[in-house]
């Protein structure tokens, strides 16, 4: 027989009294009403849901099997309505689950501020954790279900099995260097100088690897004499300051830096290396409303870019 559709919140309360006290007599002193309520309310229950829930036992009442079963719903179910009565309350703080969010350092610097400045306008209670790290180390951990969402460049198709992936912008490779370094005055440039100095590179397996290295080899370059590989924009900033390096990275890491002339763009044709920038998400897995949050925000400040 299906539930009641009167069974009240009183009824739940009662039961559960009785439930835990173990009698009448000390489920009406518990919840401050006669003996009689108590039992009356009691038998409008078993009514409703036509199943004896307690039954006789010495001096009080014990649970049938039935009535067993029904307390462990009972119980979730007040607790899930105090927990929500208690979540709208005014002045009540939220205690939602974190979106975890991978972060590539090509949207870390640029895109993933104002982001996270409209995520909290429009997610009151929702916090964020931000992970940050090289492509396949994000991308096992979004597929592990560690992460809700990687933000970043498109990986290549063998690396997006399981995994889907939604378009914000375009971006490509730039070789940034200090102001004052000798190849910003270089006439004619060629590319084939970067060969003379010190060289920061993403490491094997980052997205932008292959395209860097088939535009070293267009220009004659089979071997780098100094190469350093990094994933890390904190040591290639401090690096360039101090020295003549030249770090081949994602515009989105370093577009801060060649806007404000701390770094300056050597003319390097890169066009080749343009590639595609969004969310990378689990293939056929729900969208939570933060998700679906954090990816208006994520357009939206893309917008606000002109990206």
């Amino acid at each position: 027989m299906g539930m009641d559709p009167h069974i009240r919140l009183r009824h739940l309360r009662t039961f559960i009294a009785v439930a835990r006290q173990g009698g009448v007599g000390r489920a009406a002193e518990a919840l401050n009403v006669s003996q009689p309520a108590v039992t009356r309310t009691l038998r409008e229950l078993e009514m409703a849901l036509g199943a004896d829930l307690v039954e006789r036992d010495g001096r009080g009442v014990r649970l049938t099997a039935r009535g067993q079963v029904f307390l462990r719903h009972a119980e979730i179910g007040l607790a899930a309505i105090r927990q929500g009565a208690d979540a709208v309350a005014p002045g009540a703080v939220t205690s939602l689950p974190p979106l975890r969010v991978g972060a590539l350092p090509t949207v870390s610097a640029r895109l993933m501020p104002g982001a996270v400045d409209r995520f909290r306008a429009i997610a009151e209670g929702q916090s964020l954790m931000i992970l940050t790290g090289d492509n396949r180390f994000l991308l096992d951990t979004l597929r592990r279900g560690d992460l809700d969402l990687v933000v970043g460049r498109l990986a290549a198709p063998e690396q997006m099995a399981g995994l889907s992936f939604e378009y914000l912008y375009s971006e490509q490779v730039r070789f940034a260097v200090r102001r004052g370094h000798p190849l910003l005055t270089a006439q004619p440039f060629e590319i084939a100088a970067l060969a003379a100095y010190p060289v920061l590179l993403p490491p094997r397996g980052a997205i932008i690897r292959p395209f860097v290295e088939r535009l070293f080899l267009a220009a004659g370059i089979a071997e780098l004499p100094v190469a350093i590989e990094t994933v890390s924009d904190s040591f290639g900033r401090s690096f360039l300051r101090q020295s003549d390096a030249v770090w081949v990275i994602s515009e989105g890491v370093v577009a801060n830096d060649l806007e404000e002339g701390t770094l300056v763009a050597l003319p390097v044709d890169t066009t080749d290396t343009r590639g595609a920038v969004g969310l990378t998400l689990r293939a056929g897995a729900g969208r939570s409303e933060g998700l679906e949050r954090f990816g208006r925000a994520l357009r939206e400040a893309t917008a606000e870019l002109g990206l």
